[in-house]
């Protein structure tokens, strides 16, 4: 980074000053020693928060993809910019976890011991005793209180009872990701901004700033917008994928990079990054995807996982299926589904029915059961791995909601990198994914969700999985067509 003359550092700590979006741009640079990338989206954020600072918009709702500098300008840039212009004023920020909302405080607090924040606000000083990361203030009676969502906040407050910008609450991301289908954690979250955060506002003038990807229907950001609350919102939202078919932040994800990602997972996209949720109307499979094959290659790797009916089926119901999916993955990283089998019955038969496939299968075949939480679910384990005397079995407690668990393997098949082996039992299976998860059943795709996820590993997230996905995609789209133009190149 060159170096700037006295001049040049004047005119930028008088712009800084005045302009936040310069602000962030000049701090930026400052800081990490190299020049912002800018985007679109960065501009229209910059704004919407300087009409909150100047009093002209009371209740803010930004929708953004994640990962498009939201908590870096909303919570960092924007507190440490309207906490130099305003020393006495009073915040409170919230996320999902407490520990991020910790490290954003943190941030803000460093921003505002820095050098260069002290050429433009030279006049904003610590107190002695601002050494918490959650918890700390200005000599001139600001405060700046971190928590987590469902924290205490007893004692605290946000926004000066005067005329002018006093302070406000800013909440980013108050659902994680893996928690908002679960319809007791996501209602847990809006009564704790009805019960206690909304509460926490000093005067009538204190502004609500909410900034959030969008992860169902009912979050937060949803119920506020439908009138949840009683307030009117004022709301941006910014779509990964514009309406004119152009990429919001095409350095970051390019259009085509963006629309395997909607192939790969519809729902995920639409809500994360189209920020319009949708129910999960039967669109998490396409099942037309998966190619029909005839034959196995060789060395593929296979795990039969099971998922267990609930209860005993009753005469004249439509019981639970226990259902049992076999899956392999093959020398070159595709999944074959390979069998799966289906009973309904009482305990003695599910047992039954595990032993027998497991012989069926062999010894190298690895098989995974979920384990119900608490005693009887470890007891249960207990008995089958006994049941299953030398074969390898593996056992876990199910964590997220079904969606959550199918979407990586789901992924998998819509980008066609999962066949299936022609058998009688595919229409059924077919069929329930193609309505999955809102049909009457959904014991296979559990199955197989469990099986994909003893052979990959698991994933660090479903974001992070997509945008592999997709560059593994774009890699081999690259490969072929340069091997179309250099046909040399082929080793045949």
């Amino acid at each position: 980074m060159r170096e700037f003359s006295a001049k040049e550092r004047e005119a930028a700590r008088i712009a800084a000053r005045e302009d936040f979006y310069f602000f962030v741009r000049w701090m930026f640079q400052q800081r990490k020693k190299f020049k912002w990338r800018r985007a679109r989206q960065h501009k229209v954020i910059c704004e919407a928060l300087m009409r909150v600072f100047r009093g002209e918009c009371k209740r803010l709702v930004i929708n953004i993809p994640p990962r498009y500098s939201k908590t870096e300008i909303a919570v960092v840039m924007f507190t440490a910019w309207a906490m130099g212009k305003c020393p006495d004023s009073e915040w409170i920020h919230t996320c999902y976890s407490g520990k991020l909302a910790a490290k954003n405080s943190a941030e803000i607090r460093e921003i505002v011991r820095s050098p260069a924040y002290r050429e433009i606000f030279p006049d904003v000083h610590l107190r002695d005793d601002s050494q918490a990361k959650d918890d700390w203030g200005t000599t001139e009676g600001g405060v700046f209180y971190a928590v987590g969502e469902g924290g205490t906040i007893t004692g605290y407050g946000a926004g000066k009872v005067r005329e002018g910008f006093g302070g406000a609450i800013v909440i980013d991301d108050p659902h994680k990701a893996d928690e908002a289908r679960s319809d007791t954690i996501r209602n847990g979250v809006i009564e704790w901004f009805q019960n206690t955060l909304e509460s926490r506002c000093n005067s009538p003038e204190t502004p609500i700033i909410l900034i959030m990807q969008r992860l169902h229907e009912r979050d937060l950001s949803g119920w506020l917008l439908d009138g949840g609350n009683g307030e009117k919102w004022e709301h941006v939202k910014l779509k990964a994928l514009q309406e004119d078919g152009t990429a919001l932040w095409p350095e970051k994800h390019t259009v085509e990079r963006l629309q395997i990602m909607q192939r790969a997972s519809p729902y995920t996209f639409a809500g994360q990054y189209q920020q319009e949720p949708s129910p999960g109307d039967g669109n998490t499979f396409r099942p037309d995807a998966i190619p029909i094959i005839d034959a196995v290659p060789a060395g593929t790797r296979w795990v039969r996982a099971w998922d267990f009916a609930a209860s005993v089926p009753k005469p004249g119901s439509d019981p639970d299926w226990t259902a049992g999916g076999k899956l392999g993955i093959t020398p070159d990283g595709r999944f074959i589904i390979g069998d799966m089998v289906r009973m309904q019955g009482a305990p003695h038969d599910v047992e039954s029915t595990l032993k027998n496939t497991a012989d069926r299968d062999g010894n190298s075949v690895k098989v995974s059961i979920p384990q119900d939480p608490g005693q009887a679910g470890k007891s249960q384990v207990a008995a089958f791995t006994r049941l299953l005397a030398g074969k390898s079995v593996s056992s876990s407690v199910e964590s997220g909601d079904k969606l959550t668990r199918a979407e990586p393997f789901a992924a998998q098949c819509n980008v066609g990198n999962v066949m299936m082996l022609r058998a009688p039992w595919n229409d059924a299976l077919i069929a329930e994914m193609r309505v999955f998860p809102n049909g009457a059943h959904d014991d296979q795709v559990d199955a197989l969700s469990r099986a994909f996820h003893e052979l990959f590993g698991g994933n660090t997230g479903m974001l992070d999985y997509l945008q592999k996905l997709a560059q593994e995609a774009e890699a081999r789209a690259a490969a072929a067509q340069q091997q179309q133009e250099n046909p040399w190149l082929n080793p045949r």
